[in-house]
């Protein structure tokens, strides 16, 4: 081989042939493998890669084009002891590669060390000397570049995320035709674009989609991987999602699509781990390149796991926090995202604070990166740090999901304890948690992809996640959830209603909040997983569901009930709502202090009685009722009344000064399709069913 461009790592096509670099500080020696169809069987062919600028090893071979396969044998001591562990009969992924070809075969021969069977364990000390070639994936040589992508570019105060999965989104739909359903493909289809808009999303966040594996120990259960969070290639998007052969061109079509119509995309990233897992998961990347330089270790040469999965990716080290900038640059110029969200952020760097981060002080320098949305996801198995991170960052807000679902779905019976205090501080912004940056700091929520969808937190209090083979002994246990007095399904008409009612009006409390909203994938449609609380994983036959597996709730059903039709009406009704009155000001926190020329508040609070609510207001821990005033302009308003006691509750509307015309536009306890709006005077006297949000707007000439 020839000495090729060390400066740019990965497989990197010129006019004559290709370029190979990399990364290994520890390596005695690299070879790169190139893999050829002959006579129907794939040959390989060696190259020592001999030239090497301090820990990068590089070389050019003439005539490689794209679609050449190839992969790397890495030579070094074998100290598993001391967290070394090369071994050249292991074919390892290029970490830079942006396409893989071919899929994981769960064998003896994936292992560094000499396993029993296909998923591990057996003797962890010694090297095994069996060639993985042909049981792993072979990495492709791809030439797709930087290229001009026209950008919505949506300001924080009007996003609206959406969170799904690129399978579940569209495997039901039945107007795409079956070929392309569930596939990158299928994300810029008019159907699919038409559903996001309707509900007023501007943002579309997808679950993870750079390439994955899934552990043996679940594919041993007969089960995979669904959410994706185990990636084995971060800058390769996943082919099973491709409805052709090139992902990558059908991915940038995709996102081309969502952006002609005002859609932004933004990618749930993994940064955190990989897929090789722990000292007994297979050898298929980094822990065959540099085992030592690109997990974290202790002083005993053991994996530091702060995500749970086996292995904490040493994200802070250079040589790691170039590649990251390297990936995330590529999605964004490449592909054309607008944003990432960061799965376990806190397990991305080892200072005490966010702020002393190499990677997320690179990320905020970065010319590129720095003009884009970045989420994180603030804690890690072992630590938590909401509101830790510098502007710009977002941050997930779970303080911001359970108050809300405290608020609607505390204990009925024993009493509830917290008061409005919580609720009321979300609603606004939480600014105690987020003083100094704004809002739009905080992502809301009340469902994500881990946890409950809306529908099953009004329907179990228990999870129920038999299904994934773990005798339920995954997810979390703290649901804040409420069966509504029957756990599961109900045909109990008054047991419905009230589900349904909550529903609505925790949609309504999400999307007129202050903040960020982000939905849950087919929340607006009443989605389920039969009480599932961590649907990651699925029978290897997913596509063929049965009913028993989450009821098929790992997708998006097109096909509604009446309740999900008033759902997803409601969804586009607050959509609508929050567009027109608080977009505009929503980018700042509310001040509570009286305009001096309106002599009214930005935000204020009223009791039943319809006076402010004074201090001992604010300390009754028993309290379940609120009224929210929020100024939307001079002529305008809109005002909450939140009910979520178990009696109808009588409201007092504010006096004349807040407003002189009041106009009921949104009432849970009412279908969207068939409700007339009330108009109401001031100081009237409103009823307001149990567990109901109603939204009014309030009107004025002064």
């Amino acid at each position: 081989m020839l000495p090729a461009d060390p400066r740019t790592l990965g497989a990197t096509v010129t006019d004559g042939g290709t370029n190979f670099a990399i990364w290994s500080n520890a390596a005695d020696a690299v070879e790169l493998c190139l893999f050829n169809e002959i006579n129907g069987a794939l040959v390989e062919t060696r190259f020592a890669m001999s030239h090497r600028n301090g820990p990068i090893w590089h070389g050019y071979l003439a005539g490689v084009r794209p679609g050449q396969r190839y992969g790397y044998r890495m030579y070094g001591p074998w100290h598993p002891q001391n967290g070394v562990r090369f071994n050249a009969a292991k074919l390892l992924i290029d970490p830079y590669t942006h396409h893989l070809d071919g899929d994981l075969t769960y064998a003896p021969e994936i292992y560094g060390y000499v396993a029993h069977n296909g998923t591990g364990g057996g003797d962890l000390s010694m090297r095994d000397g069996r060639d993985s070639a042909g049981f792993v994936p072979y990495s492709v040589v791809t030439d797709h570049r930087v290229r001009e992508i026209a950008r919505p570019l949506v300001p924080w105060a009007k996003t609206v995320i959406y969170e799904a999965h690129v399978q579940g989104l569209t495997a039901k739909n039945p107007n795409i035709p079956e070929s392309e359903r569930g596939t990158y493909k299928a994300l810029g289809h008019p159907s699919t674009i038409a559903h996001l808009k309707s509900i007023g999303i501007t943002a579309l966040e997808l679950l993870p989609i750079a390439a994955s594996i899934t552990e043996p120990a679940i594919f041993d259960r007969g089960r995979i991987n669904y959410w994706g969070y185990n990636s084995i290639a971060f800058s390769a998007p996943h082919s099973a999602y491709a409805s052709s052969a090139d992902p990558i061109s059908e991915l940038q079509w995709a996102v081309d699509q969502l952006h002609n119509a005002g859609i932004e995309v933004i990618l749930d990233v993994v940064y955190n781990h990989t897929a090789e897992g722990g000292v007994g998961g297979p050898t298929l990347s980094y822990k065959g390149i540099d085992n030592k330089a690109y997990y974290r270790h202790d002083n005993h040469g053991n994996y530091v796991d702060v995500t749970g999965c086996g292995n904490t990716f040493a994200a802070s080290n250079p040589h790691s926090v170039r590649q990251i900038i390297d990936s995330l640059r590529w999605w964004i110029e490449v592909i054309g995202v607008d944003g990432f969200r960061f799965d376990l952020t806190t397990a991305l760097y080892t200072s005490s604070s966010a702020f002393n981060s190499s990677l997320l002080s690179a990320i905020g320098s970065d010319s590129v990166l720095r003009n884009f949305k970045m989420i994180a996801e603030p804690w890690d198995v072992k630590r938590y740090s909401l509101g830790d991170f510098p502007h710009p960052w977002r941050e997930w807000n779970d303080v911001y999901r359970d108050s809300a679902r405290q608020f609607w779905l505390g204990d009925l019976e024993r009493g509830f304890g917290d008061g409005v205090s919580d609720i009321a501080s979300s609603i606004s912004g939480s600014s105690s948690i987020f003083y100094y940056r704004g809002p739009t700091s905080s992502i809301n929520f009340i469902a994500a992809h881990d946890g409950f969808t809306l529908h099953d937190m009004v329907t179990y209090n228990e999870k129920n996640n038999l299904a994934n083979g773990e005798n339920n002994a995954d997810g979390s246990d703290s649901n804040r959830s409420w069966n509504v007095g029957r756990e599961g399904e109900s045909d109990d008409p008054t047991i419905q209603e009230t589900r349904h009612r909550i529903k609505k009006s925790l949609l309504a409390t999400l999307m007129l909040s202050s903040g960020v909203p982000m939905l849950n994938m087919g929340d607006e449609v009443s989605r389920t997983q039969a009480g599932s609380n961590n649907a990651y994983s699925l029978p290897i036959e997913m596509l063929q569901e049965s009913e028993e597996d989450f009821n098929g709730g790992w997708a998006l059903p097109w096909e509604l009930n009446s309740q999900a039709e008033d759902v997803l009406a409601t969804v586009q009704s607050l959509a609508q709502i929050r567009q027109t009155y608080l977009a505009d000001v929503a980018s700042e926190f509310f001040t509570g202090i009286v305009d001096h020329g309106t002599r009214r508040k930005d935000i204020a609070w009223f009791s039943l009685g319809g006076r402010e609510m004074s201090d001992d207001h604010w300390a009754d821990e028993e309290k379940r009722s609120i009224t929210v005033f929020i100024e939307a302009d001079p002529s305008r308003g809109l005002l909450l009344l939140l009910n979520s006691s178990k009696i109808e509750t009588l409201f007092t509307l504010p006096d004349a000064q807040w407003g002189e015309t009041f106009r009921c536009i949104f009432d849970a306890s009412k279908r969207v399709a068939t409700y007339e709006p009330v108009i109401a005077a001031p100081n009237a006297k409103i009823s307001v069913p149990a567990h109901s949000a109603q939204v009014w707007l309030v009107s004025r000439t002064r």
